[in-house]
């Protein structure tokens, strides 16, 4: 590869993760937006090397060090490890196109992450969020459906806005879900979900003449267009505010929800984490602590001789 500014070098490497490892465009976007914050923090500091263009020759160990520590003061130390990780992948995408002989993020420990518990809903304040949607309306028939979705599968958010009408198994209680790294699953939804979507799908055809039967959105906005992750999230808000809940509620927590929900009834783990979608069990193994914390509160609680 023949040298080019950084710029250039970021977009080539995020082309390449788009059409070499199949990344979505989230995680394209996340991966560009790292890289992004990264040049203009050589380009503030490039005073020390005096004026022309950033040079990904400057980049050694110390640097990276450096930058790590200008994140320490203003980010989690999850988020700091995603940058690391973004940078490491992107220096041995430039080590392996001969454009550095280094990866001088290599050798870089990741920072310790704190062990932190998933936020949850309660069986009945989940209940009571759903029973508190109106049903008056198209739209509020619309997010009744999406949020009974949400709890009943445990998709992610992304996952619901990029659902279609033929992705709907009604006779199998199925849904075709397109996850992470365009990985295809097959999840089982509720009745209640079933009911909720069957609903909203025959007002909107009565109303709008939009058919189940033809392939589109599943779910959308009010100009008939696919609805948005940003939109089901700003949705969320004003029904957690109205409903009177007191605990952040964020679509991801429905999907903790779910997840919690499943566990406590007695589901397996690693069927758990076949309909989350995760690759690796140690990260469903994140709600066992959610229950193991009940149980020791039941049991401190409960036990005569504790």
């Amino acid at each position: 590869m023949k040298a080019m500014p950084v710029e250039d070098l970021i977009r080539v490497f995020i082309e390449s993760l788009a059409v070499e490892k199949g990344f979505s465009d989230n995680t394209c976007r996340g991966y560009r937006n790292d890289l992004e914050q990264f040049l203009n923090y050589l380009a503030q500091n490039r005073r020390a090397r005096g004026s022309g263009p950033v040079d990904i020759d400057w980049v050694d160990n110390l640097t990276i060090r450096g930058y790590l520590g200008y994140l320490h003061k203003r980010n989690k130390k999850t988020t700091i490890a995603r940058k690391l990780s973004a940078l490491r992948s992107f220096f041995h995408f430039l080590v392996k196109r001969g454009v550095t002989e280094e990866n001088p993020a290599e050798s870089i420990l990741t920072p310790k992450q704190e062990k932190t518990i998933p936020s949850y809903l309660p069986v009945d304040e989940m209940f009571r969020l759903l029973d508190s949607i109106s049903t008056s309306g198209m739209l509020d028939l619309r997010n009744r459906a999406i949020f009974e979705t949400l709890y009943s599968c445990g998709i992610r958010v992304s996952e619901l806005v990029g659902l279609n009408t033929l992705d709907v198994d009604f006779r199998q209680a199925l849904i075709r879900v397109l996850g992470k790294g365009s990985q295809e699953r097959i999840v089982p939804i509720g009745k209640n979900a079933l009911a909720a979507i069957t609903t909203y799908r025959q007002v909107l055809q009565r109303e709008c003449g939009i058919s189940e039967e033809v392939s589109g959105p599943l779910f959308l906005n009010k100009n008939k267009g696919r609805l948005t992750a940003r939109s089901v999230a700003r949705i969320l808000d004003k029904l957690v505010s109205a409903c009177g809940l007191l605990t952040p509620v964020s679509p991801h927590t429905l999907r903790h929800t779910f997840a919690t929900h499943m566990l406590d009834a007695g589901a397996d783990l690693r069927a758990i984490q076949e309909l989350l979608g995760h690759k690796s069990l140690s990260t469903t193994q994140k709600y066992t602590h959610v229950s193991i914390d009940r149980l020791m509160e039941t049991y401190d609680k409960a036990h005569p001789r504790k």
